[in-house]
């Protein structure tokens, strides 16, 4: 398994939004989380790259394995973590920089690439992206000239220059239209060949196009997981059934 999540409680002061949450996430899979607006899926995204951490009022019980290393002990280094887990945002968020440079930044935090190297890495990054024709040679134009599509791609492209091992998505397409939704839904299909890539989605066709399997959350625990078709055609739980048929509250 790629990642392993182990009884996993998570508590903000004393509020409790995470509940005893067990999952195994295979490699080269695209997992869904779905479930009402609160209900922890956002929550248990961050969780993949200690994204708490900046949070002091978090309290964090359990276990999360990255090819069997638990990424909170002490000696497990957060910056090695999250340069192995990326991240995508529900907004794009460019940086108020070149193309060029947004895609490079991580790379010249990390690593240190020749002039020529960086160049490569760019391109292969766009290319994957389907973002190498639309932009051509305007490598150095402001990022935040891009369609909203368009920087939700780059954003990914700048995600994967770094060559992570699991890609986390939280509702990357909420604030795209439905041409460039089906864009980043075509490159999810594509990417799951090279990540392990886990995404949060209020779409419920969304999670049925592009998830191998689904993991249904209500009020912190997770009530159902499985494959994806079986979760949509025959789930096992009422609740997931009554979320699914929209007979929910």
């Amino acid at each position: 398994m790629k990642i392993q999540i182990q009884n996993l409680d998570l508590h903000f002061d004393t509020k409790q939004v995470l509940k005893n949450v067990n999952m195994n996430i295979e490699d080269k899979k695209v997992i869904a989380l779905i479930g009402p607006s609160g209900c922890g899926k956002s929550t248990l995204l961050r969780s993949i790259n200690r994204m708490h951490d900046l949070n002091p009022s978090a309290k964090l019980k359990g276990n999360i394995l990255l090819d069997n290393n638990d990424i909170f002990h002490a000696n497990y280094d957060s910056s090695e973590l999250r340069k192995k887990v990326g991240m995508v945002f529900q907004k794009p968020n460019p940086f108020p920089k070149s193309i060029f440079d947004n895609i490079t930044y991580g790379l010249k935090l990390h690593y240190n690439h020749s002039k020529k190297e960086l160049e490569e890495i760019v391109n292969q990054s766009l290319t994957s992206c389907h973002l190498i024709n639309e932009i051509g040679d305007n490598l150095h134009k402001s990022a935040l000239e891009l369609s909203g599509g368009q920087q939700q791609r780059l954003c990914i492209a700048r995600t994967i220059s770094v060559k992570p091992e699991v890609i986390l998505m939280d509702e990357p397409c909420s604030a795209l239209d439905p041409i460039s939704t089906q864009k980043i839904e075509d490159l999810i299909l594509l990417l799951k060949n090279d990540y392990c890539i886990v995404i949060v989605t209020h779409n419920m066709q969304q999670a049925r196009r592009v998830a191998d399997y689904t993991a249904f959350m209500y009020m912190g625990e997770l009530i159902e997981y499985g494959n994806t078709e079986q979760i949509f055609t025959n789930p096992q739980h009422e609740l997931t059934q009554k979320y699914l048929s929209g007979n929910f509250g």
